[in-house]
């Protein structure tokens, strides 16, 4: 028998003034980083780009790290949502097996992509509880509407590790591992267990 998942509690609303601020620090850091780098991005640059004080950044998102750690979140909903409700593959109205390849290819390509945010945002074995947890049951989601049998908890966890950064950085940077062999070592991987008795 399963459990029944924990109701999530929304929020106290934000202000309107605090939501165009959050908005327009995001939207300035994402500018930063586009054009500085990761490590570019100060506390200062941020303040003067967005036009507010260096108190309202420092309110906003306590340190760096929490800048970072914002972004991030930031990247991951927007990318939640392809995968929810975007075109398929990724999203929905392709078969499950052709969901679950793209979904790990996109996963891989955001977790590289976002390398050096990860590990500014403090969290360098994984995008952080939330974002993993989301990818494990999405891919176990997927494993059951495959018709996988088995613990579809512990294959989902299997699947899901090796698209975490690092893993990744360890074949891309210090392997040398060609981006095409790392899914299709995925996409052999995914094809063994869902066809595995």
């Amino acid at each position: 028998m399963s459990k029944p998942l924990p109701l999530l509690t929304s929020p106290p609303p934000e202000r309107r003034d605090a939501a165009r601020n959050r908005e327009a620090l995001l939207e300035a850091a994402v500018c930063l980083v586009e054009v500085h780098g990761v490590a570019g991005v100060t506390m200062d640059a941020l303040a003067a780009r967005a036009g507010v004080g260096k108190g309202t950044v420092f309110r906003r998102f306590g340190s760096r790290e929490g800048l970072m750690a914002a972004l991030l979140n930031h990247s991951e909903t927007e990318w939640q949502a392809a995968v929810m409700g975007g075109p398929p593959p990724l999203g929905p109205g392709a078969p499950p097996l052709d969901r679950l390849l793209a979904f790990g290819a996109s996963r891989m390509e955001l977790n590289l992509r976002h390398a050096e945010l990860i590990e500014a945002a403090g969290h360098p074995g994984t995008r952080g509880v939330g974002a993993l947890s989301f990818t494990t049951m999405h891919v176990r989601y997927l494993l059951g509407e495959i018709g996988v049998v088995g613990d579809l908890g512990y294959l989902a966890t299997a699947l899901v590790a090796p698209l975490e950064i690092i893993v990744l950085r360890e074949q891309v940077d210090r392997a040398q591992v060609p981006m095409a062999r790392i899914v299709a070592g995925w996409t052999d991987l995914v094809h063994r267990v869902v066809s595995a008795p």
